[in-house]
């Protein structure tokens, strides 16, 4: 069992003492399902990059903006959002720690 709270403290501790300002960890790995704590410095920012068939982001700590081809969503602590199907970046807003939850593939029927 994981301490989010805990892991989120030591995560945030690590990205402020790494050059990159970031810090993460996959906590869950169950066949398609993934579950991964990530941690930025504020200022900090992912890239562009494609989105799973499935994605959710929840902010544990700080806020973060989420850029998208439809536009711009800042989340604070305890926000949800649904990042499936569309190309985003996600930018530390301040310090933050988000749980990032993705299905990489979706079986056939």
């Amino acid at each position: 069992m994981t301490n989010l709270q805990q892991a989120a403290l030591a995560h945030m501790a690590y990205a402020q003492a790494e050059k990159n300002g970031r810090s993460s960890e996959m906590l869950v790995h169950d066949g398609p399902l993934r579950q991964s704590l990530l941690a930025l410095v504020k200022g900090t920012e992912l890239g562009e990059h494609n989105a799973p068939p499935a994605a959710s982001l929840l902010v544990l700590e700080g806020s973060v903006r989420v850029t998208t081809p439809s536009g711009e969503e800042d989340l604070a602590r305890g926000e949800l959002a649904v990042l499936t199907h569309e190309r985003h970046a996600v930018l530390a807003l301040e310090d933050c720690v988000f749980l990032l939850t993705t299905v990489t593939s979706i079986p056939k029927p």
